[in-house]
């Protein structure tokens, strides 16, 4: 068509059936955030924005507002979340391009979607209390610390390597096995799980849950059981709910 190439290149969301309805302006992503709308095709909504891609996007800003709009709107009705950063030339190709093409397969997801939400169980390690156990637990690991403890920095360096991935490994280790416990209290209390990598060395759970109506509670219960098993050694957090990113094939940043 000789005026798609005037369109405004639209920012994509995510999509949603299309009884989704928007109650007054809201901002979404880019500089200056262009308000958020809905694209419609036959029982599909894409919820999108204007945006200007003369400017770079992808700042923290747009990454938060990408998110915080997928995961409130994921609190109310089934989403499929879109990649950060997905941008089409126009309306018109938000239903050409992504819409109709995908359109069996969009229905399918977002009715196996109905009534879950994703969730986020983090849990990190307190630093003392795991280099304690470390220690305790392997003698050339204690060996090494006092080799360094007061020490110059530089004299002692091959000690500080060695002791570093004797800690590294023995973190790992604890990791996987604190991971698979509590995956295990979760067993049949969620629809789906997944692993997700650490995003900082002293993580020691970090799991993504995909839950139904009421599993939530499931959910509280397994980690409030846990806090008080592991009082003093791991703080453990839950985030959600949230859009379904971990399962549906797009990412998420780490919280």
């Amino acid at each position: 068509m000789a005026g798609s190439s005037q369109q405004t290149p639209t920012y994509v969301y995510g999509i949603f059936a299309d009884d989704i309805e928007l109650t007054g302006e809201q901002p979404g992503v880019g500089d200056p955030p262009g308000n958020l709308r809905v694209v419609r095709s036959d029982g599909l909504a894409a919820l999108v924005s204007d945006v200007d891609v003369t400017k770079p996007l992808g700042t923290p800003e747009d990454l938060a507002a990408h998110m915080q709009i997928l995961d409130a709107s994921a609190a109310e009705v089934p989403v499929l979340p879109m990649r950060f950063g997905a941008v089409l030339t126009g309306d018109d190709a938000v239903v050409s391009e992504l819409l109709e093409p995908h359109h069996d397969d969009f229905v399918q997801a977002l009715d196996e979607l109905d009534g879950h939400a994703e969730y986020v169980v983090k849990g990190r390690y307190v630093e003392d209390a795991i280099f304690e156990e470390v220690l305790s637990a392997s003698q050339r690991a204690a060996r090494l610390r006092d080799q360094i403890r007061d020490k110059d920095p530089d004299a002692t360096r091959d000690a500080r390597i060695q002791l570093g991935e004797i800690i590294s490994e023995a973190v790992s280790a604890k990791r996987e096995a604190d991971t698979r416990a509590f995956g295990d209290r979760m067993a049949g209390h969620c629809t789906a799980s997944l692993v997700r990598e650490p995003a900082h060395e002293l993580d020691a759970v970090h799991i993504a849950f995909l839950l139904g109506m009421g599993q939530e509670e499931d959910l509280g219960e397994a980690v409030d059981n846990l806090a008080r098993e592991w009082e003093g050694r791991i703080e453990l957090r839950i985030l959600g709910p949230m859009a379904v990113y971990d399962f549906v094939g797009a990412t998420a940043p780490e919280s």
